[in-house]
């Protein structure tokens, strides 16, 4: 005696659409959004030819009707399963795009305005003695790459052995002590790490001194707590069978740490280095406190103020003179070249990332 399979629905086993149906859908569900708020839009109703509808709410009503017609038409022909699978991809794809869509913004409205004054002249000449028209940042950039780079003397060797100290050796009522006011210290104002730049250095030179090397402090202080978390969490996922193995051979912890966790951890650390160089690089406020600003090239850290390319967009922004564009061009050119020294120093992350990671094939 046979009994008869009962047939009940499989997802599995379902159909599935062809792989040009959901992209040919987007273009679809666009066309009838966009024919929709032509028909609807407000030009219609009140009688006036010329008024326009606002063209993102019709792509944001286009990316709905996808997302209905999608799931709806998979649900039919895929099943409930595949649906699911279907809706939560489109909603991350979405998420990813409305991401983008500020950065892309950002960073075509800052090309588009910012190479009008993006000539020699702009990395050639200081902003001393010019009014209006002309001029150029070099004090600016050389400002910036000089407190960046002694932020980062600063920071780096301070971040980096705090993290060893956490992951290798810290223990007890002292390593979660640093570890809270290393997470404190990640969510202070950059305000007030200038305010404290100034007050050091106002107790040792006197009130009212503006130094470049104040500014790299101020970003030290700003820098740290990322490098030390950063570097902290490569380090902890470093396997510890490496060292157990290094161990194993005699070799003692300090130079396991050096010759085998470091080696191990650069990439991941390196990239966190950037990430607090970036974070730092366009600050305002504490070097607007603590070095100053001048419109003349300033080589010493050690003496008189110092320029960068935040305070440099900033002034140019603020205190437009006579012709207006001149500054403002000068403004946007300033922020299109700090964007390329970021672009810069994340390129040579990954660069100097490829060169020292260690060598798993033979």
């Amino acid at each position: 005696m046979t009994v008869a399979a009962v047939r009940t629905p499989n997802a599995y086993a379902a159909g599935k659409l062809p792989r040009w149906v959901p992209w040919s859908g987007i273009p679809i569900a666009q066309v009838v959004s966009f024919a929709v708020f032509e028909v609807t839009h407000l030009g219609v109703l009140t009688g006036d030819p010329d008024a326009e509808y606002p063209v993102a709410a019709a792509v944001v009503v286009g990316a709905l009707l996808y997302v209905v017609g999608i799931v709806t038409v998979s649900v039919l022909v895929e099943g409930r399963r595949r649906a699911v699978d279907r809706l939560v991809t489109s909603l991350v794809v979405g998420a990813f795009l409305v991401a983008m869509v500020p950065l892309v913004s950002v960073a075509i409205t800052v090309v588009a305005n910012g190479m009008s004054r993006f000539d020699a002249e702009f990395f050639s000449f200081s902003m001393r003695n010019v009014q209006g028209e002309g001029g150029g940042a070099l004090h600016a950039i050389v400002g910036t790459v000089l407190i960046t780079l002694a932020a980062s003397l600063i920071s780096i060797p301070v971040g980096l052995l705090a993290s060893i100290y956490l992951v290798e050796y810290g223990r007890g009522a002292l390593a979660r002590g640093i570890t809270f006011f290393v997470d404190v210290m990640t969510g202070i104002p950059s305000i007030v790490a200038g305010l404290f730049a100034y007050a050091l250095f106002a107790l040792l030179f006197g009130p009212g001194v503006k130094l470049g090397i104040a500014g790299a402090v101020a970003l030290s202080v700003l820098m740290i707590p990322v490098v030390v978390r950063s570097s902290e969490e490569m380090l902890r996922i470093v396997p510890n069978e490496l060292r157990e193995a290094s161990y194993a051979l005699g070799v003692p912890k300090w130079l396991t740490i050096l010759k085998v966790v470091l080696p191990t951890s650069i990439a991941g650390i390196m990239t966190g280095v950037m990430i607090a160089i970036a974070r730092v690089i366009g600050e305002t406020a504490p070097l607007l406190i603590a070095a100053g600003f001048t419109a003349s090239i300033n080589y010493n850290l050690l003496e008189g103020p110092m320029n960068s390319l935040p305070l440099f967009v900033y002034t140019q922004y603020v205190q437009q003179g006579n012709p207006v564009e001149a500054y403002v061009d000068r403004a946007w050119a300033g922020a299109l070249t700090l964007i390329l020294i970021v672009m810069l120093l994340n390129v040579l992350a990954r660069v100097f990332s490829r060169l020292f990671a260690p060598k798993l094939g033979r």
